[in-house]
């Protein structure tokens, strides 16, 4: 299969070249810098095709993709500075990459008959209550520029394409860039405390994880929406950004006190956070693919690899 990744300089987009590639797919992957050097932070990357492509261009995306005639596109370039996001000069951006950007690499896909995926996120919704959210929930109230963003993506693939995945994913942490893992280490290193929010749940993402799954699923013809996050280390026990850093500090063998403190007590963040990230991921299983592996297990594996 020819697949078309977009925003392989990316934490995801990265791991799923490789990953495809590893599969024997010919891959060609995307981003808007015009080279691409493979990766940061010296982890192994694959040799694949690239092309410079603004996703904002709608005459680039069309000409790019009619070009090249993937049987696939993995849609994973998006604007994910959710605070940024909410400054008044960058809100046009924000449109126009995760909304009018995957609008755009929707109508080359429909042009070339590409079967396409697109990762969104938890933050559609708003955060409301503690029932997890199922895929094919629709009762959308994005509370931030970042997810209603998403949101108008989400519209945008499904309104234009019949053979669509939506994959909403949340917490994403990688080898390739930055991520809460990585700063939270770093800073614990250097301080006696830390201060981490509680009341915000849900389970994290390994990108090295998600990319085997969301080739499974490019793979296939099962169409639809998904939520792919790391299972429960127990079925229905979510955590909160505290648990999550109080276990990677524990495997890590930091000794920094690590405070729990409300979003409101925190107060730090522009944009606003769902406190209910809990995704139900039974979907998956309903249509024959494996599940992320426990973030437990997750968080020891990417800390072996990663060698912060």
């Amino acid at each position: 299969m020819k697949i078309l990744v977009t925003g392989v300089c990316g934490q995801l987009g990265h791991d799923v070249v490789n990953h495809a590639t590893g599969r024997g797919h010919e891959v060609i992957g995307s981003d808007i810098a015009e080279r691409y050097s493979g990766i940061k932070d010296d982890t192994p990357v694959t040799k694949v095709a690239y092309v410079s492509l603004d996703i904002t261009d709608r005459e680039a995306v069309m000409n790019v993709v009619s070009e090249i005639g993937p049987d696939a596109i993995i849609h994973c370039a998006a604007w994910t500075a959710v605070d940024d996001a909410e400054e008044d000069e960058n809100r046009s951006k924000v449109d126009a990459i995760n909304h009018l950007g995957t609008q755009y690499i929707a109508q080359a896909a429909k042009a070339v008959d590409a079967k396409m995926m697109y990762i969104s996120t938890d933050y559609v919704f708003d955060g409301e209550g503690d029932r997890p959210w199922q895929p094919d929930d629709k009762n959308y109230a994005p509370i931030n520029v970042y997810g209603q963003s998403k949101l108008e993506g989400e519209l945008s693939v499904c309104s234009i394409l019949d053979k669509y995945f939506i994959v909403r994913i949340a917490w994403v942490f990688g080898l390739n860039g930055n991520n809460f893992i990585k700063t939270m280490i770093r800073v614990g290193k250097t301080h006696d405390s830390v201060r981490v929010v509680n009341d915000q749940i849900g389970t994290p993402t390994y990108t090295l994880d998600l990319s085997r799954l969301l080739v499974d699923m490019i793979e296939s013809e099962k169409y639809g929406y998904y939520h792919a996050t790391q299972s429960e280390a127990a079925l229905g026990e979510y955590i909160s950004w505290y648990d999550f850093c109080c276990e990677f500090y524990r495997q890590y063998g930091l000794d920094t006190r690590v405070i729990p403190v409300t979003t409101e007590e925190f107060g730090l963040n522009r944009a606003a956070r769902p406190c209910n990230s809990r995704l139900d991921k039974s979907k998956l299983l309903e249509n024959g693919f494996d599940p992320l592996p426990s973030w437990k297990d997750a968080v020891a594996r990417y800390l072996k690899e990663a060698k912060l």
